[in-house]
């Protein structure tokens, strides 16, 4: 059995735990034994919560558990996550996170550690979600010289864009919908100034170029100032 550490029980922690509880049996069939959650690490309590039992506000139980085998950090930000995911992996844990923050931050120098600890640091779902961009470029690509990469990196603005292109709708009605929709956080400032999209093209050019690009050297514009008159 793996046993595993889930740093954070917000929309993302919670949900990575209700697809291993879901998908329990296809998943222990996958990964050739069962998966358990042992630990939750979070600042608050969730009573009632059929996780209540596993949830934990000290970082050091966790790093100091030999039965965790990976810490799957789900926090977001780059502090304390940073510091967490360091620490589990010079402690020899595997860690996987979709923190885009995190791996455009400081992603070089956690890939040297896991690999100088041969285990590993995953982030495929720091760009693209559920769509495989950085295994096929780390893997299957490393024959091919890439020039370009051109896609759609942000979803909620894209949604938004769209929305005032093809209606006419102005910033501010087209943000509540999103919003409404689930399509934009309650602060949506990562998506609608540019930082997630900035981040993810920091992370995908570090990783075709073999070389650190930092998010903050790359010139970021947000999408506040379009109003309905431009698109006319």
């Amino acid at each position: 059995m793996i046993k595993i550490a889930l740093l954070g029980y917000g929309t993302i922690g919670s949900g990575v735990a209700e697809v291993l509880d879901i998908n329990h049996d296809s998943i222990a069939v996958k990964a050739g034994q069962e998966i358990e959650i042992k630990y939750i690490l979070d600042l608050r309590d969730f009573p009632g919560d059929k996780n209540e039992s596993k949830i934990v506000h000290d970082y050091e139980v966790i790093v100091n558990d030999p039965e965790v085998a990976v810490v799957v950090e789900a926090m977001g930000g780059v502090e304390p996550a940073y510091t967490f995911v360091k620490k589990a992996l010079l402690a020899g844990r595997h860690v996987t996170t979709s923190n885009k923050a995190l791996v455009a931050k400081h992603g070089p120098e956690l890939l040297a550690i896991a690999r100088e600890k041969q285990i590993n640091f995953l982030f495929e779902a720091s760009v693209g979600g559920g769509i495989p961009i950085i295994r096929p470029l780390i893997a299957c690509l490393t024959a091919d010289v890439v020039e370009e990469i051109t896609g759609i990196l942000n979803g909620t603005t894209n949604y938004m864009m769209t929305k005032m292109s093809e209606e006419g709708l102005e910033f501010d009605d087209v943000l509540k919908d999103a919003q409404q929709k689930g399509y934009a956080e309650a602060d949506p400032t990562a998506d609608i100034e540019g930082y997630d999209a900035c981040r993810k093209i920091a992370i995908l050019t570090s990783l075709i170029s073999g070389k650190q690009v930092d998010f903050e050297d790359i010139h970021c514009e947000g999408i506040t100032n379009i109003s309905a008159v431009d698109f006319k």
